[in-house]
């Protein structure tokens, strides 16, 4: 269990920061930008969950997928590989696949392009979508990563894509891309 005591211990104020290996890097280290997309993509995900509570299977996915960012943050601020720490598994990305594929088949398929918006529920999600597209950009580019780390935040974004169109009221309020619409 983890137990925090202080949270304001003035550590950080030289613009340093502590991993969890110890190791103190600056905060503008490419790590600790990745833990924080991370932490926004979490945060997106928790005012997505304000437009949720009437959808409890939906709600229910999101709350797994907050404490999943958790796994991930925790598994970034060690760096390396080794097994002896929280790392996200395998079993995460299957779940996201399985939940995902499960949502795509109740909706009519793509006929268009989708812009982010509809129901508030949905645009919200576009707004986690993004911010997890954004954490895994931030991943790619780390090395002495857990390459699992990589698959669920990409799984991510995908589930979340899916889940808007479930939110839009199974599709019906997709806001569709006209190529060229205001063309004069």
């Amino acid at each position: 269990m983890v137990r925090v005591d202080r949270v304001v211990t003035k550590g950080g104020d030289g613009g340093m920061t502590s991993l969890g290996d110890g190791s103190r890097v600056s905060k503008a280290d490419p790590r600790v930008e990745a833990m924080g997309a991370v932490d926004e993509a979490n945060a997106s995900i928790g005012a997505l969950r304000t437009h949720t509570r009437t959808h409890t299977e939906e709600d229910m996915m999101l709350a797994r997928v907050q404490n999943d960012l958790f796994d991930v943050g925790a598994d970034l601020c060690v760096p390396g590989t080794s097994e002896d720490r929280l790392r996200i598994t395998d079993a995460a990305v299957a779940r996201l696949e399985m939940e995902a594929e499960r949502m795509n088949a109740t909706l009519p398929p793509l006929k268009s392009f989708i812009l982010p918006g509809g129901t508030d529920a949905a645009a919200f999600a576009h707004m986690a979508r993004v911010a997890a597209r954004r954490a895994e950009r931030t991943v790619v580019g780390l090395d002495d990563v857990n390459p699992t780390i990589r698959r669920y935040l990409n799984r991510l974004s995908d589930h979340l894509f899916i889940l808007a169109r479930v939110l839009n009221e199974s599709a019906a309020s997709d806001v569709l891309w006209v190529p060229g619409a205001n063309r004069s």
